[in-house]
């Protein structure tokens, strides 16, 4: 596995939740998933409210663990890694963007971006350089300034996509980041992804209900009850 060249990889990866005081309730969220993600690839994971999108993200990006098989995130195997070191990874390669943005509303738009750069112990005049210039790229360079309740919610997710930009992440984990946008609004960050996508050969996995993402994904799988029920390439 090691000499794979692919940036996400799984194989026979399944994932159950025990139910009930006894625990006589088995729900199969994942069933026997092996799939390959390369390096550039531009990938939307598709299917219905309960297909398991969601899980199969969180464990591609070593947020959650699998109940059986294994994982590896750019080349390491997760599985049985302690959460510190997961943590160690996704601080390091991964950026993360939600339906949900998690901005801190007592904190300027640049002083959310720098987050992740405190976390990693960054300089605080490289923080702010670094903050500003992603803020810069996704459109905001004159809201840097503004807090989350002064920003509409198309630059509130463009806050949150600078700051999963700002540590130059290799693959970026999307979780329905258009949901809460109306069309216009979520059809601009769809673009900007896919930009960053094309121009920088950023990973993106996209979890989605939205086939406006399937128009500009490169491959699309779709999952039914846990299991990938297709796999298509864009001709």
């Amino acid at each position: 596995m090691a000499e794979s060249r692919a940036l996400v990889e799984t194989q026979n990866l399944t994932k159950r939740y025990i139910m009930g005081e006894k625990g006589q309730i088995v729900i199969n969220a994942l069933q026997d998933i092996t799939l390959k993600i390369d390096r550039g690839e531009f990938t939307s994971i598709m299917g219905p409210s309960g297909s398991g999108k969601t899980t199969l993200l969180n464990i591609l990006s070593g947020l959650d663990k699998p109940s059986e098989g294994r994982v590896w995130l750019v080349g390491t195997e997760m599985t049985n890694l302690t959460q510190a070191e997961k943590s160690r990874i996704r601080q390091k390669h991964c950026g993360f963007i939600f339906q949900v943005y998690n901005l801190i509303p007592v904190m300027s738009a640049i002083e959310n971006v720098e987050l992740p750069l405190v976390f990693q112990k960054v300089p605080e005049e490289e923080r702010k350089r670094r903050a500003a210039e992603v803020l810069k790229r996704v459109g905001l360079e004159k809201r840097m300034n503004h807090r989350p309740t002064e920003l509409s919610g198309g630059e509130q997710q463009r806050v949150a996509i600078a700051r999963a930009l700002v540590v130059n992440p290799e693959i970026i984990f999307a979780d329905e980041v258009t949901g809460n946008l109306d069309t216009k609004t979520g059809l601009e960050i769809i673009d900007l992804l896919y930009s960053l996508n094309q121009e920088q050969n950023v990973t993106v996995i996209f979890a989605t209900h939205d086939p406006k993402v399937q128009d500009k994904s490169a491959r699309t799988i779709y999952l039914r009850d846990g299991k990938i029920v297709a796999d298509e390439m864009r001709k």
